[in-house]
């Protein structure tokens, strides 16, 4: 099995479970989100899926989408039932950390705005005891961004400004025209706490913790596929 193996393992898994005929779905944007939308690809091909319409999340995951055949639609138009997408890190209450891929700002506009949640697919590794093993990504406005760095760090984090991954010169920029911080934390022991103080600071857009969302998690390692409930 390729590194990418179980990663599409639980977003094939998820596709087959959670996504019918007639379904509006929001269609996540990362590496394993890309194998879910290529399955719902695949499947309106053949003909297994019909009337479906997604409901992108980034600029790549539209052009994904257009280059597989799957009708798309905007949130003015209709509201998703579910949105499959990846995470970054998965806790035992299923709160996440997302953005890492550099579109969180949408991915949480559209798991929220769904009417059963988010089904996260993911492999094992990206299971934690707590969340925290890894930055925490925060979109920010362009604007002021050092001074929002400065009164994220207050928080008790080491912030960072993602740079772009192509030129190292210059900062990230997100669909929406925003800047990305990445905040390392030692542990985040209160996600849902930690959420509302992130989004009291001016200039912080939205975060990356997705608290309350995740309806299930399809999660694929060496013993094979599970699905996690929400309690």
């Amino acid at each position: 099995m390729s590194d990418d193996g179980p990663k599409r393992e639980a977003a094939n898994a998820a596709v087959e479970r959670y996504v019918v005929s007639g379904m509006v779905v929001g269609l996540g944007t990362g590496s394993t989100a890309t194998f879910a939308v290529r399955r719902i690809g695949e499947l309106v091909a053949s003909g297994e899926l019909r009337d479906v319409r997604g409901v992108p999340t980034s600029a790549k995951t539209t052009a994904l989408a257009n280059e597989l055949g799957i009708p798309l639609a905007t949130l003015s138009e209709a509201r998703p039932r579910f949105t499959v997408d990846g995470a970054d890190e998965i806790s035992p209450e299923l709160a996440l950390v997302k953005g890492r891929g550099g579109a969180l700002l949408r991915e949480k506009i559209v798991a929220s705005s769904s009417q059963e949640g988010l089904i996260v697919v993911a492999d094992s590794s990206k299971l934690v005891g707590s969340l925290g093993a890894g930055p925490l990504p925060v979109e920010i406005d362009s604007f002021g961004w050092e001074t929002t760095l400065e009164a994220l760090a207050s928080l008790g984090c080491e912030p960072e400004l993602r740079m772009d991954w192509t030129d190292p010169g210059r900062p990230f920029v997100t669909d929406g025209g925003h800047y990305t911080a990445d905040c390392a934390f030692e542990k985040i022991a209160d996600p849902a706490s930690l959420e509302v103080e992130i989004k009291h600071i001016p200039g912080a857009l939205e975060c990356g913790l997705f608290v309350g969302l995740a309806r299930a998690a399809v999660v694929a390692g060496e013993s094979g596929t599970d699905v996690i409930e929400a309690n």
